[in-house]
């Protein structure tokens, strides 16, 4: 089979540009339920947000999901007082399985300078510094991806809840709940998680819980919130639930090892952890650093905090030539200004 990259990187993305003197820079996160809009002025520090709903093509389709992209940026473009001409550059990031209908859509609205990548690019800027190393996703859903030390990108897993998604929040909860399952009809080992499971989802039974599975449905979110309970049962010794945790890293760490050897990763590179299945602590944080290590012993592998929005801005630093925006420093004035 001949593999050719998942996601590729824009050209003005895969290689550091030449020094320049742009001033501001757009940056756009657009997901399922929300978008964020950030425009950075680089001379005060100034962030200038803008709202819209949901952006996710798979959701919404390629119109309201552009309307909401655009709408945001406006918005923010508008508050920083300048005009899109001003941007030294854009880059929108989205949630989906598919950006190439949206950045054709953008490119009619506005530029071809206005770059529309997956949201996994962004993730990979806010873990690396927009340079040679991995990101791992694992929130609701899990994603792996990375840039060699010549561009070249590779991704893997980001197949959504039916296909992948192994090492999620969703996919560990499901697990869970499979585990309660098949103890309860003596299929499987005991584990505390039988009766966690009913407790966490208000209900009588597990057996009631696998009917809320199927008739309410339960959300995504919401099987996904349980992986947090596993965790703390697997810090608890509960021996079934540690050995999701085991199984869900094993999995990750098979993505990532495909991400640093196709994308020719080696040496010493960052391996960023984002996500709140993160959140588990030890329990899922040293099987995936174990795993990282025996491929790659010099990597450094650390969990990493940045509004989404972030990750697009420094994508926009790189496509300017504004190498010299300092990852540390972006932090905190986006996290700032969201937060106000």
């Amino acid at each position: 089979m001949e593999r050719t990259p998942l996601v590729e990187l824009p050209a003005v993305l895969a290689q550091p540009q030449a020094q320049g003197e742009a001033r501001y820079l757009l940056g756009v996160d657009g997901g399922a339920t929300k978008t964020l809009a950030a425009v950075l002025d680089l001379d005060t520090g100034a962030v200038h947000l803008g709202h819209g709903g949901p952006s996710n093509e798979d959701a919404v389709g390629a119109e309201a999901a552009v309307a909401a992209l655009l709408g945001a940026a406006d918005e923010a473009i508008g508050d920083a007082g300048i005009v899109p001409a001003q941007l030294g550059s854009a880059v929108l990031a989205i949630a989906g399985t598919d950006t190439a209908a949206i950045a054709e859509h953008v490119r009619a609205a506005r530029t071809d300078a206005w770059l529309v990548v997956n949201d996994v690019v962004a993730a990979w800027a806010i873990a690396t510094g927009a340079g040679p190393g991995v990101a791992v996703i694992s929130g609701t859903g899990s994603n792996v991806f990375g840039v060699g030390h010549d561009g070249r990108a590779w991704r893997a897993g980001g197949w959504g809840h039916l296909l992948g998604d192994e090492g999620s929040g969703y996919w560990l909860g499901l697990q869970s709940i499979r585990a309660a399952l098949r103890d309860r009809e003596a299929s499987g080992p005991a584990t505390a998680l039988s009766d966690a499971v009913p407790e966490f989802f208000n209900a009588p039974s597990v057996e009631a819980v696998a009917n809320l599975v199927y008739s309410k449905p339960l959300t995504k979110g919401e099987i996904a919130a349980f992986a947090l309970e596993t965790s703390s049962l697997a810090e608890r010794g509960d021996a079934v639930a540690r050995a999701l945790y085991e199984q869900g890293a094993g999995e990750l760490a098979a993505q990532i090892a495909a991400v640093i050897t196709q994308s020719g990763l080696s040496g010493a590179f960052p391996v960023g952890l984002i996500g709140s299945a993160f959140k588990a602590g030890r329990v899922f944080l040293e099987p995936i650093a174990r795993a990282i290590h025996e491929l790659a012993p010099e990597a450094s592998v650390a969990l990493v905090e940045m509004a989404p929005v972030g990750g697009s801005l420094l994508l926009a630093a790189r496509a300017c030539g504004r190498g010299d925006l300092a990852t540390a420093d972006l932090v905190t004035m986006v996290d700032a200004a969201v937060a106000a």
